[in-house]
């Protein structure tokens, strides 16, 4: 009897523990997809986070979606995450000079197209005249942190709106903020990163100091503040595409008269610009009221369009958690090639035929689109910091002097640059 008893007991305890063991799994398994499908996918091994991904959407897939959700998919299986502990990916420009070098003749050629700079015994020298004061400064501010790690050299920076260097013509090595792939211009972090940038009401001095700009937005969400932390979260933003601006393109002009017809699908208006002069320019409307970056937070949908060039808005809208809609793809900044469509935005056609498409298909796969926003944040948030702008200075400077084929001689009609008083 006591054997009976001793054998059922072993056998309670061999079915408890395997019961256990299953459990146990099942939850570790369940913990790890939630862990692959956050913030932390990177650390995730990529198979499993593709067969994730492959197995989620096409649960979800149907008939009329069918076509961006294999976009979507094929995005993801492509997608290589950013390393974060290398700013070379964006130093790609420098490929014309490789096998030949930079001339002292390619930066005589040049010097008529931007502004001079030499740097020589750790020191930071320029033309006396700068078209943009405070672009010009915008981009110093940064060189003068690094200048005791520089060799010496000379560039011609451009900080005009458009680039220098059509490819119909020989590579001259010109420093661009922005371009198209019709350019030859090598691409450098754009002043407004510290100052510079765009003067509006809502921002008299211009558009700058990326870090401040970072802190406001995101304290809209985030962190100083309990209450805040869930003032717009996605749940509770407007299910609205949403977009504010001046009309300094007519590929805008779509949207905003979708506006007027659809009020429930988009709220698109036009603001001034310096080039405004009668509602005519704002397509027959009064012109809108500008509106604060932290404030496109309340909207779920939000629309980059280029300016002039590219748009210094872009990385801004990412800031707030919502789905930014990117309309075209050939006008880039230095980091625009790291941030792909379908993983961190959705792309828009210039004509924007498929801009109604997108917005039903936004509403209509909300968790979706929630994840590509949370990751085109979590991009931003994380690789677009102050130090990763010093960072990249440092490589494409460093990557560039190497190509100098003379070692640059102090020309005194140079002024020396120094640090500004900190504000």
């Amino acid at each position: 009897m006591a054997a009976n008893l001793i054998e059922k007991s072993a056998f309670i305890f061999i079915l408890f523990s395997i019961s256990l063991i299953i459990l146990v799994e099942t939850h570790i398994e369940e913990h790890e997809a939630e862990f692959c499908n956050g913030e932390a996918e990177e650390k995730c091994p990529e198979t499993n986070s593709e067969r994730l991904s492959e197995m989620k959407y096409r649960k979800e897939r149907n008939t009329r979606w069918g076509h961006y959700l294999d976009k979507l998919e094929q995005a993801l299986r492509d997608y290589e995450p950013y390393n974060a502990t290398d700013c070379s990916c964006h130093t790609r420009d420098l490929a014309p000079w490789k096998k030949k070098g930079i001339s002292q003749v390619l930066i005589q050629n040049a010097k008529e197209r931007g502004t001079r700079y030499q740097i020589i015994n750790h020191k930071l020298y320029r033309d006396p005249e700068c078209m943009f004061p405070f672009r010009c400064s915008g981009v110093e501010y940064f060189i003068l942190k690094l200048i005791n790690k520089l060799p010496d050299m000379e560039f011609i920076l451009n900080t005009r709106d458009w680039p220098q260097a059509n490819k119909h013509w020989p590579p001259l090595p010109i420093l661009s903020f922005s371009k198209t792939d019709q350019y030859w211009d090598i691409m450098y972090p754009a002043w407004t990163f510290w100052e510079g940038g765009p003067a509006i009401s809502l921002y008299p001095t211009g558009i700058g100091r990326w870090d401040r700009q970072r802190t406001i937005i995101t304290n809209v969400f985030t962190f100083l503040d309990d209450r805040e932390a869930e003032k717009w979260p996605w749940e509770k933003k407007k299910p609205i595409a949403f977009f504010r601006g001046s009309r300094t393109s007519a590929e805008r002009d779509p949207l905003v008269l979708m506006s007027r017809e659809r009020p429930d699908l988009v709220d698109a208006q036009y603001t001034k610009n310096q080039a405004w002069r009668s509602e005519k320019d704002t397509l027959g409307a009064t012109p809108a009221q500008e509106v604060p970056f932290e404030d496109h937070c309340h909207y779920k949908y939000l629309f980059n369009f280029r300016g002039v060039a590219a748009s210094f808005r872009f990385k801004h809208l990412f800031l707030c958690k919502s789905l930014v809609f990117h309309v075209g793809d050939e006008w880039l900044e230095f980091f625009y090639p790291a941030m792909k469509p379908w993983v961190h935005y959705i792309p828009v056609r210039n004509d924007l035929e498929d801009v109604r498409d997108l917005i039903d298909f936004s509403k209509e796969n909300e968790e979706i689109v929630k994840e590509i926003a949370e990751r085109g944040f979590q991009f931003v948030w994380n690789h677009l910091k102050m130090e990763d702008i010093q960072c990249y200075w440092e490589k494409l400077l460093i990557d560039y002097a190497e190509l100098l084929q003379y070692k640059p001689e102090r020309d005194l009609k140079l002024v020396e640059v120094t640090p500004r008083k900190k504000t």
